[in-house]
């Protein structure tokens, strides 16, 4: 059954968000890590944290962009002030973004920013049967599990990038935050020609066929097919059953070219009642050795991941924050262990009604008087359970990025020093 605008399950209702969000950014909005994170090691009042955008949609939605912060109390103030719907995250600017108006234009110019990946369940529409729009389902969901596992191996076996974040959208897809310091410094050139590298599926609405392969396979499509044969059986044979019907099969048999495979076995299938597998058999049997590019062709048309390339490009494109919650469902936009991805379930990701109940309860439970109150039920300092593994995948992420961080900060230290010697 698919899931549109919630869960029931979750009890969220979206006219209480504004209620629910003075409790979550009071209570559970982890400011100190997301400090650390955006600061990138810089001690202090960070240069590099105060230049960074931030975007805020607040209640009706309100849009105010150019926001940025001192330091972590400034964030921290502001946001518990205006309780936005969404936070986005954008560039480090020239200058301070709240101080874009004070200089001319041309002054005020994006510098740096993370390298990021955004893929969304709805670019899947015309391959996925399960579902469309918005909705989701257990069906449809792997979808995002290749696309992690695909483009994850890429970014780090084909351009060895060490720091990845991935982050579930909170509704239909999933993020991907590069952090690296050259995946920062990445000019929009550089990150044009990686999306294009990562996109094999191209062409618009009207273009059936959209994916052609010479043949011999480049290495990183070599071990991307390793990953559909994996999942393609079980997700487009017996979930998505893309060879049930006539109509859907006609689609698959468009893709490939020659019209007597196409007619023989359209005829065959018209004349036994048999599964998605079966036919899916007879058309790797027809294909023979000789024309199995045109299977993978199909397995990548109908699998292989889906960016959105504009977001990937951009460098002062805006992308939804870690930790915020979609106002649609009440989830949390929580990181994945991309080591676990075919255990993460979006359905279980904690709902902003499920961790303030969480706080109520935990409060009735442990009865203590203002003087007593540990730090763990503070606002700088409350834990929550439902929260807990989705903040150690974000912990262990911060402390293999504090290796590069420590790194760059004792090389500057000592170029430093090689200076102020001459």
């Amino acid at each position: 059954m698919a899931e549109q605008e919630g869960s029931q399950n979750s009890q969220y209702n979206q006219n209480d968000l504004p209620e629910l969000l003075k409790q979550y950014y009071k209570r559970v909005f982890p400011y100190k890590l997301y400090y650390q994170w955006l600061s990138y090691g810089e001690a202090g009042r960070s240069r590099y944290f105060a230049h960074r955008e931030f975007s805020f949609t607040l209640k009706d939605d309100i849009y105010i962009r150019y926001q940025s912060f001192t330091d972590q109390n400034d964030m921290e103030k502001e946001i518990q002030k205006r309780c936005p719907h969404k936070i986005d995250i954008g560039a480090v600017f020239s200058l301070k973004p709240k101080d874009n108006k004070l200089s001319k234009a041309s002054n005020f110019r994006a510098e740096e920013r993370e390298l990021v990946f955004d893929i969304d369940m709805t670019d899947y529409d015309e391959v996925r049967t399960c579902c469309s729009g918005a909705a989701i389902c257990q069906r449809c969901w792997p979808f995002m599990k290749i696309a992690m596992r695909i483009v994850d191996r890429a970014l780090k076996e084909d351009f060895g990038f060490e720091h990845r974040l991935w982050v579930y959208s909170g509704r239909r897809g999933v993020h991907c935050w590069v952090c690296d310091e050259t995946a920062r410094k990445l000019s929009q050139g550089a990150r044009s020609a990686i999306a294009e590298y990562l996109s094999v599926i191209k062409g618009g609405e009207n273009q059936v066929k959209k994916v052609h392969f010479s043949s011999k396979l480049h290495p990183s499509l070599n071990r991307a097919l390793r990953i559909l044969e994996k999942y393609f059986p079980s997700l487009m044979l017996k979930d998505q059953d893309i060879l049930s019907n006539e109509e859907s099969w006609k689609n698959v048999l468009a893709l490939v070219p020659m019209e007597t495979t196409q007619n023989k076995l359209e005829e065959s299938w018209k004349k036994q009642d048999r599964t998605s597998t079966q036919r899916w058999e007879e058309l790797e049997i027809e294909l023979g050795s000789g024309m199995k590019k045109y299977r993978e062709e199909i397995m990548f048309q109908y699998c292989y991941p889906r960016l959105d390339v504009n977001v990937t490009k951009g460098l002062n494109h805006l992308l939804k924050s870690p930790f915020c919650i979609h106002p649609k469902t009440g989830r949390v936009c929580v990181p994945i262990d991309i080591d676990k991805v075919d255990s993460f379930d979006p359905f279980e990701v904690p709902t902003i009604s499920e961790l303030c109940q969480e706080i109520d309860d935990t409060g009735k439970n442990t009865p203590i008087n203002e003087s007593q109150q540990s730090e763990s039920q503070t606002s700088k300092g409350y834990k929550s359970a439902l929260l807990e593994s989705s903040m150690k995948v974000f912990e262990k992420f911060l402390q293999k990025l504090a290796v590069e961080n420590q790194r760059r900060n004792r090389d500057k230290r000592k170029e430093n020093e090689k200076t102020t010697e001459w």
